[in-house]
């Protein structure tokens, strides 16, 4: 089987990597804006798996989920615990989103058929869904339990409450990210670098020329971030997008963003290009974008917050990272 995209490709390899248990001491950034790097504390915590973890997202901080290669994990707010799941044990899960504890979804394919993988969280357990698709599936979101994207492979998905489709209007790209602040303002990413906006009715307005694209997040219509390959981070004003950074110290793979607000933003990597690399973190305060960790960390590819004192990184041999304030 033929894996396509970047991440896709990078992420498909499962990570037999033993996670470091070691603290992680943040360096100055920027002006040390009152919720960035300079109050955080990085620290690693115990997964319990070995296993490449791709995606995280929660409702509290007591409800986080975090999923990858074969793995779904669950954090209660003390600590994580691996959840069972239907399928085959080959399933290389890469989005995980939702709207409420009782509507998660989990996404991804099966490294044995090649085919793509749904999965549904009720509050209970974990489902298996049908969608009739046949792409690579490769991340999720959405604005609510009537409008949720998947980007795959050729194809954008949508869900409308009742039933999934393949969007008539879906650009023929190799989706990689999706992100959306309301049903009329939907971003996705491309391998080819294309950055695509939907407008509550057809994908359009393609802007090309930016280098492998691998996620897009937003905390407002005027706030959107992409990220990428070789140091790629991209900023949308709400009129524009502009390059933030595209050189650097250290070539550096961008896999997702995550933040609170245009002056609390924080960006994960991997140094990696098709198996484990160093992982770095990055912190952006409106006025500065530094490296938020002096320590060595490996790969990392997801992060999302509860709030702005309250962030949490994933990425190879089951590391998982929390950031809290400083005591």
């Amino acid at each position: 089987m033929t894996l396509y995209g970047g991440r896709m490709k990078l992420r498909a390899l499962p990570a037999l990597i033993a996670a470091v248990v070691i603290p992680l001491i943040p360096t100055a950034c920027g002006s040390g804006d009152s919720t960035g790097p300079t109050t955080l504390v990085w620290s690693s915590v115990q997964s319990g798996t070995t296993a490449r973890l791709t995606s995280i997202w929660g409702t509290s901080a007591s409800d986080i989920w975090a999923v990858g290669y074969n793995t779904i994990l669950h954090y209660d707010g003390t600590s994580w615990s691996s959840v069972s799941f239907p399928g085959t044990r080959t399933q290389s899960l890469q989005g995980v989103w939702g709207t409420s504890a009782s509507d998660v979804w989990a996404v991804g394919y099966d490294l044995t058929n090649g085919g793509p993988t749904i999965l549904h969280y009720n509050g209970t357990i974990w489902s298996t869904v049908s969608t009739g698709a046949t792409e690579l599936f490769t991340g999720v979101w959405g604005t609510s339990g009537s409008d949720v994207w998947v980007p795959a492979y050729r194809a954008m998905l949508h869900y409308n409450g009742a039933t999934w489709s393949t969007d008539p209007s879906t650009i023929y790209e190799s989706w990689e990210g999706v992100w959306a602040s309301s049903a009329s303002d939907v971003w996705g990413v491309t391998v080819r670098g294309a950055i695509i906006h939907y407008d509550g009715t057809s994908w359009s307005g393609i802007s090309y020329g930016w280098p492998t694209l691998f996620g897009v997040w937003g905390s407002s219509a005027s706030n959107v971030w992409a990220v990428g390959v070789n140091n790629t981070i991209l900023h949308y004003n709400g009129s524009s997008w502009t390059t933030l950074l595209s050189t650097g110290p250290v070539t550096t793979n961008f896999f997702g963003a995550w933040g609170t607000s245009p002056s609390d933003v924080w960006f994960v990597s991997s140094t990696g290009t098709n198996g484990p690399g160093d992982g770095m973190i990055h912190y952006y305060n409106g006025a500065t974008l530094s490296n938020a960790m002096s320590a060595t960390t490996p790969g990392l590819y997801g992060i999302w917050g509860s709030s702005a004192t309250d962030v949490w990184a994933v990425g190879d041999g089951g590391t998982i990272l929390h950031a809290t304030p400083r005591r």
